[in-house]
């Protein structure tokens, strides 16, 4: 299966807690006024690689904590990033996963009401960094974040409980 990437960070210290594969999957509808990724919006742009060797290149990492779903938004290709996540997760049980999306945790809910699909990433989510990036809240000083509005999401614990848990990396 092939997913559209705009990149891939082998080793990445800034996109979550520990040493992170980051992919910068292509593809985005929020298109956020100061965008850290613009390049990442044009769903044609990027390329598209197989699914599988991106899973090989995190196999040949000894060192790495877990993997960084960035963006574009992940959820605009909802089912090769569960297709990652799965085979990665296949291949490296100890890895947490993380996710950036432009979206609320609250909106993937109700768009998972179409989509089923959503619901089984989230379910493979350790942590959701949700909502889009504003300009006018941009704050330099939070971690793994660009704006005040964004949250750090326990998916696994907000979907048992059946209400959005709000948390921080341990650091």
């Amino acid at each position: 299966m092939l997913i559209r990437i705009n990149d891939y960070i082998s080793e990445s210290y800034v996109d979550g807690p520990g040493i992170r594969f980051t992919i910068f999957c292509q593809g985005c509808l929020h298109h956020c006024k100061g965008c850290h990724n613009p390049q990442t919006h044009d769903f044609n742009g990027g390329k598209e690689v197989e699914i599988q060797y991106l899973v090989d290149k995190m196999a040949n990492n000894p060192l790495l904590d877990g993997i960084t779903l960035s963006g574009g938004d992940p959820f605009e290709q909802v089912e090769a990033c569960l297709t990652l996540v799965l085979l990665t997760k296949e291949k490296h049980p100890t890895f947490d996963v993380i996710c950036y999306t432009g979206y609320t945790y609250e909106n993937l809910l109700e768009k998972a009401k179409k989509n089923p699909l959503i619901i089984q990433l989230l379910q493979q989510i350790d942590f959701l960094i949700d909502g889009p990036f504003i300009l006018e809240q941009r704050d330099l000083d939070l971690d793994f974040m660009g704006s005040r509005n964004q949250r750090i999401i326990d998916t696994k614990k907000s979907l048992k409980e059946k209400q959005t848990i709000i948390t921080q990396f341990e650091m």
